[in-house]
């Protein structure tokens, strides 16, 4: 799995930045403030991404490669294991799904103030 790639795709999504707030091996990406995607860099490859609770648990049952979140609230959070044979299209999915999660949570303003940035 081609983490530069991943990394692209997080940030082409408007108001994106990403940053390492807990260490230098764990690339955070955040939408106005709130975040939306983890990716380590180091082996073992993940991916968290944030989740619907009814949702995450359908994909851990589907899905070897999907766990519940490390270090992240298991409810809400999926861990996707990238060295196992992960279908890249679905973690594309998934990483959306988790950006408008958090889009759709923020305020009225906030999301007016996101669709006004470049």
């Amino acid at each position: 799995m081609d983490l530069e790639k991943i990394r692209n795709i997080c940030l082409n999504k408007k108001g994106v930045e990403e940053s390492f707030p807990f260490d230098e091996e764990t690339l955070v990406f955040k939408v106005a403030g709130k975040m939306f995607c983890l990716l380590n860099l180091e082996p073992p490859h993940i991916v968290n991404v944030k989740c619907d609770p009814e949702k995450a648990v359908e994909l851990r049952e589907l899905y070897d490669y999907v766990i519940p979140g490390y270090h992240m609230n298991k409810k809400h959070w999926n861990t996707i294991e990238l060295d196992k044979n992960v279908n890249y299209n679905l973690l594309l999915e998934w990483i959306d799904d988790s950006y408008n999660l958090i889009v759709g949570s923020l305020s009225k303003k906030a999301q007016e103030d996101l669709k006004k940035t470049i």
